[in-house]
């Protein structure tokens, strides 16, 4: 199985990428049966959208590798910060770049330097999965407080964020491997 987390903050600093850095490293750990890439939205800016890339070939060369990771997926990780209480516009614009996405799994993992760890956004993230027949996993990973829970080599920091790390990851494995079947 082939799971792909998307690092879906365009920032030099994005905090999204210690997320995904942390959950990689904790997921390969727990599954490591399951390849677990990171899509770091910065490597592939994309312009507004204007084309859906309804197959691999489709994908521009400048975007070369972008193809394996959306295309090959079993299952996606959505990392967001929460922006004006929704998701970061680039994910937002990476996923409509793409054709739906049947009945695969999507774990949302939201995040804010705040107390509440981005639940606007996950609530709305769950709306959004839904549209493009995506399956959202109900175990979400909200981190609040980011900046002092996980280092920015995706180290973590805090170890009160362990229960709600395997919960998510727990829950999220189960459906990615349930809907693959």
């Amino acid at each position: 199985m082939r799971v792909t987390l998307i690092s879906g903050s365009s920032r030099e600093k994005a905090l999204s990428h210690r997320a995904a850095l942390l959950l990689q490293r904790e997921l390969h750990i727990k599954y490591p049966e399951v390849e677990f890439n990171i899509l770091d939205i910065r490597d592939y800016p994309l312009p507004f959208i204007e084309h859906i890339f309804a197959s691999k070939e489709q994908i521009p060369a400048s975007h070369n590798g972008l193809e394996s990771l959306i295309f090959d997926a079993d299952a996606f990780i959505l990392i967001s910060p929460e922006y004006n209480g929704s998701c970061a516009p680039v994910l937002k614009n990476l996923l409509d770049h793409f054709p739906k996405f049947n009945r695969k799994a999507f774990g949302i993992v939201t995040y804010s330097t705040g107390a509440l760890g981005g639940m606007r956004a996950a609530q709305q993230m769950q709306q959004m999965i839904c549209a493009f027949f995506g399956i959202p996993c109900p175990h979400m990973l909200l981190i609040g407080n980011i900046d002092k829970k996980i280092s920015e080599q995706g180290e973590k920091l805090d170890e009160g964020l362990n229960r709600s790390l395997n919960n998510f990851t727990n829950e999220f494995v189960w459906l990615a491997r349930a809907l693959k079947q």
